[in-house]
Order: C-alpha cells, then structure tokens, then sequence
C-alpha cells in the first residue's frame, strides 16, 4: 500500500495544501473579533508567541507521524503504538463530525458570494435576510450540497491533480485578495469621522488600561483557543498531508511556513475585518460581533454603507471566503477518505462517493434544525445550541483537545520526542527548536490543552474566572 501511496509532487504544493487547510473561516470570522475584544497589540503579540511554541509542537509532531508512517491518521497511531490506536478512531471522528456542517457554512458563503457577485449585496445586508435564508427548508440545503460536490469533485481527482493543483491556484489567488482587501480596509472613512486608519490602531496598539490578571487570562485562553482551532491539528488532516510529504523534502522548513502563512492571513484578516466594522458601526459592534453574525450581517451592512463601491469590495470579500471555506473542507473530507483507503482498502472512488453521501444526508438533517428540527439545548460552557452547534461542539471542544493531549503523551512519553526529531531531521536538517520542542511536547503543551479543555467544558465560568 506505501508503495502506492500517493505524494505532493512539491513542497510548494505540500505547504500551499496545508496552509490551505490551516486558512480558514475561524481566521475570518474569529480572530478579529477576539483581537478587538482583547487588547489589540496584547492578543496579537501572545497569539504569535503560541503559535511559535504551542502551535509549532503540534504541527511538526503530526506531519512527522504522518510522514514517517505514511499512513492516515486512523491507522498512523496504531502504526507507531498499537495501545494508542484509540487516538487514530478519534482523530478521525473529528473530520467526520465537521464535514457535515462545514459544508453547510460554506453553502452560506456560497449564498452571499452569488448575491454580491449578481448586485443584490444591499438585499443582503438587510435585517432578516440570513435569518430568513438559513431557517428556509430548500435554500441552504441546495446550497450546501454544490458546495459538498464542488470538495468532492477535488478529492475525488486525488492528492496531485486535485488537492495539489487546486491550492496552487486558490491559496495564491486567496494571499493577493486578502492583501487587496486588508490595504483598501485601512483607507476607508467611515460616517461618524472614524476612519480604517482608527480601527488599524485598535489592531495593532496594545490596550492595557485596565488589564488585570484575570484578563490576561482570559486573553492567554482566548488566543490558544483561537491557534488550536486555526492550525487544522488533533482532527486527522495534518498526519495525512504528512503522509503525502516525500522522504527528501524539508519537513522543518515546510512546517515554519505553514505557520507563517497561517499567522499572516490570520493578522491580515484582522486587518480586512475590524477597519471597516470600526469605521462604520463603531468599537462596540467591532467587540461584540463574531463568528456568523460578524460574516453574514455585520459585514453586509458595513459594505452597504460603502455605495456603489460595497457590492463590488463585498464579492471580492466573499469571494476570498469561499476560497478559504473550499480549501478547508477539501482538507477536512481528505482525512476521511484516506483514513478509509488505508483502513479498508476501498479505492478513492468508492471512499469519496460513500463519504460525501454520508456528509450529505446527515447536513440535510443539520440544515432542517434550524427548521423543522430545530430545538435548543445548553451546553457545558454556557451557550445555547441548536444541532450545528452540537456537532461543532463535541467535535471542536472536547474531542479535538482530547486527541491533542493523548498525541502529547504518545510523542512525549512512548514513542518519545527524538522519533520526530529523528524523522524531521532524516536528511540532515537542521531543528533550530529541538529543545524547545521536547519541553512543550513533554510537558507544557499538554498542560495548556489540559487548560483549554477544561475552559470548553464550561469549568472557568462556574469558577467565576471568565465574568
């Protein structure tokens, strides 16, 4: 089976694949809010200090099992330890759970991208109009399942004509708008005599006024939530793009750059994202609005206030969206099916086919939930839930940190720390973080998942701590 295994034909195309992944709507939609809800510069300067340390631990250890394995994640764990095969079932429901309805949302960014591309964007941005779309019974149903067969269609054509040769074109394309947008943010002069210029300050300038301990927590909390969930680790995707990585690339260098790429766009959209929503609707907006509020209504509103000009900058915008939501969820049904082809020996056709049928049929009834299913629950941490919010909590919340924590302790402690420095070094690379890594893989990382984890179970709010 290795021998036939598939590789990225470059390492270009391996780091535009897995920083593809890595890009996605949490850096959108996510990471302005908390860096205007934190502090700015302060939240910015803690994130990058993760993602150089707790970030890169995570990362270079699953792309290294997977490289060195050459195996998807449900089988790679059994492969290094056969006790820690649970990891790899695991790690493998996480992808399974977030397909479903990751293709939902990006048949919401579908929806938009069509509306501001066909000149409706005013339609768009007026109240009501996502509510009324995402709790229709046939729109967002139709929606979510061309955005479903569009991820397919790619990884059915498998890792190089598919996967390889669509983050050549996407992720390029996706940097250049994302750049477009970010410096035509900062021109932007808003109503009120507040300009883009204002909301870069609020960006970049570390507000510590009235920080206490308990706020830097909160702002530590909120930045490696924001790092875990952005770097597509603990859910199966990086061991298999590892798995696709050639014996004689750089897997150090390669690894540095996804973390590059993953920061940069992740700054740049704070920069695209929190100019304009300050300029137009003021720092309280900009504090309080996240994840599809901020993308499917804030923003909408934001670009109608801009005239003429706010329909075009608003399908520019969800066009970038919807690159980064495809190269994602490609991501996301890749780790399934490989999982599948090295498990069961299915070919790639049959693996994609019965996997995007199965993600079809149980979004159908996650779409219906905001319909004729719909319900509420509440959920440990606090907020109400309807079966989206279910899907992404179990997934996102507790099984990812669960997955990461037991990879610690896999790398840490059985397999030990020189296996992948060993394999990241096979060439005779240099680890320019080798000692870093063996203290937070043995110890640190696993303590700061412990952290995250209990944060998602809801435990800080009962304490008090997050009021």
């Amino acid at each position: 089976m290795n021998e036939k295994r598939n590789s990225f034909s470059s390492t270009l195309g391996f780091v535009l694949a897995a920083a593809g992944s890595a890009i996605g709507l949490g850096n959108i939609w996510r990471f302005p809010y908390l860096a205007a809800k934190d502090g700015g510069g302060l939240f910015l300067v803690v994130y990058i200090v993760l993602a150089l340390t707790f970030g890169y631990t995570l990362m270079m250890s699953e792309v290294s099992i997977g490289r060195k394995t050459k195996q998807s994640c449900l089988t790679a764990y059994g492969t290094l330890s056969r006790s820690h095969g649970w990891l790899g079932i695991a790690a493998s429901i996480v992808p399974f759970m977030i397909l479903p309805y990751y293709a939902i949302i990006g048949g919401w960014v579908l929806k938009y991208a069509v509306a501001f591309c066909s000149g409706q964007g005013r339609a768009a941005a007026e109240d009501g109009y996502f509510t009324d779309f995402i709790t229709a019974q046939i729109s967002p149903i139709v929606f979510d399942i061309i955005f479903l067969a569009a991820t397919a269609f790619i990884i059915y054509r498998g890792v190089n004509k598919g996967i390889e040769a669509i983050s050549k074109v996407l992720m390029p394309a996706l940097l250049l708008v994302v750049i477009g947008i970010a410096i035509f943010a900062v021109t932007i002069k808003g109503s009120d005599g507040r300009t883009g210029l204002d909301g870069l300050k609020v960006l970049f300038i570390p507000d510590l006024a009235e920080m206490t301990p308990k706020g830097f927590f909160i702002v530590v909390l909120d930045a490696m939530g924001q790092l875990f969930y952005s770097i597509s680790v603990a859910m199966g995707i990086m061991v298999t793009y590892g798995s696709y990585f050639k014996d004689d690339s750089n897997l150090v260098k390669s690894v540095n750059q996804i973390e590059f790429f993953d920061t940069l766009v992740a700054i740049l959209a704070g920069v695209m994202v929190i100019p304009p929503v300050f300029a137009f609707m003021g720092r309280e907006t900009m504090e309080s609005t996240a994840g599809p509020s901020l993308m499917f209504v804030a923003l909408p509103k934001v670009f109608a206030e801009m005239g003429f000009i706010g329909n075009i900058v608003g399908a520019v915008f969800f066009i970038m969206v919807l690159f980064a939501a495809l190269t994602s969820c490609i991501s996301i049904l890749e780790a399934v099916v490989a999982g599948l082809i090295d498990r069961f020996g299915w070919s790639r056709k049959k693996a994609t086919l019965i996997e995007s049928s199965v993600a079809m049929i149980i979004g159908i009834f996650i779409c219906l939930g905001y319909n004729l299913l719909y319900f509420e629950v509440k959920l440990p941490n606090g907020s109400k839930a309807q079966l989206l919010d279910i899907f992404d909590y179990i997934s996102n919340n507790l099984l990812m940190p669960i997955v990461a924590i037991g990879t610690c302790i896999l790398v840490g402690w059985v397999i030990k720390p020189k296996t992948i420095i060993e394999e990241a070094t096979k060439n005779g690379e240099r680890f320019g973080r080798k000692h870093l890594f063996i203290v937070m893989v043995k110890f640190v990382t696993p303590l700061l998942l412990i952290v995250l984890l209990l944060g998602s179970m809801g435990v800080y709010e009962k304490l008090g701590l997050m009021k």
